[in-house]
């Protein structure tokens, strides 16, 4: 905690943490290189220790409800237009989680109930989640996917994503990112049907309610 409240400030080098915490020169190298490890802390480019990503993304998650606030009207919004059921993911390690859900009333649904845990290797909304993802992490996480790099960069292109029968046979998907303050990917809308009512190419049907859902939420979290 020492080394994270003397990084508050901004960048600091190892001589300014060891001045600023009182600790030991070894013992704020050892305290600082393992808090990077878990990404509290990076390296900016003159190699100074500064706050890391990981502080941002539990930052985000203490609003989760604000979040699950802002995306449950707006994934209504979308059902209804679309037609088809509507979900907001949101990744946790090697799977993502359904932490908001439109279910379409009636006829032939693809349902996602809210909690449901999906792999990330399968699925327009974990295109979505992985596309800004540091390289290393999207190396690691294309061993065994349905996905390939060429398939990310398009999505980083375009800013949309669409699957046909990834996840499961017969089932379509289009999704888009949520972005927080800091234009960091917090999570995915999507809307996903049967593949006879969304066709090979569901991005050509829904990729701008769905972006456009994307933008509202994003929107509504910049205003906090």
């Amino acid at each position: 905690m020492s080394v994270l409240d003397a990084l508050e400030s901004g960048p600091a080098s190892l001589a300014q943490l060891v001045r600023i915490t009182g600790l030991a020169r070894p013992t704020a190298h050892r305290l600082a290189v393992a808090l990077e490890r878990h990404r509290m802390v990076t390296r900016d480019s003159q190699g100074r220790f500064v706050l890391g990503p990981r502080l941002n993304e539990l930052s985000i998650a203490t609003g989760e409800d604000r979040l699950l606030a802002i995306a449950t009207p707006v994934l209504a919004q979308l059902r209804d237009l679309t037609g088809e059921s509507a979900q907001l993911y949101r990744r946790q390690g090697d799977v993502r989680v359904c932490v908001a859900a439109a279910e379409r009333a009636s006829g032939l649904r693809d349902t996602v109930p809210v909690g449901s845990e999906l792999p990330m290797n399968a699925g327009s909304a974990a295109q979505v989640l992985l596309a800004w993802e540091d390289s290393e992490r999207i190396r690691r996480a294309l061993r065994g996917a349905h996905f390939t790099a060429a398939t990310l960069s398009q999505v980083r292109r375009r800013r949309w994503a669409q699957s046909v029968g990834e996840r499961e046979p017969g089932v379509a998907s289009v999704s888009a990112p949520v972005t927080a303050p800091g234009g960091r990917i917090i999570a995915a809308v999507s809307v996903s049907g049967p593949l006879e009512r969304l066709t090979r190419s569901p991005g050509r049907l829904h990729a701008s309610a769905v972006l456009a859902a994307a933008e509202r939420i994003s929107e509504a979290l910049r205003s906090v």
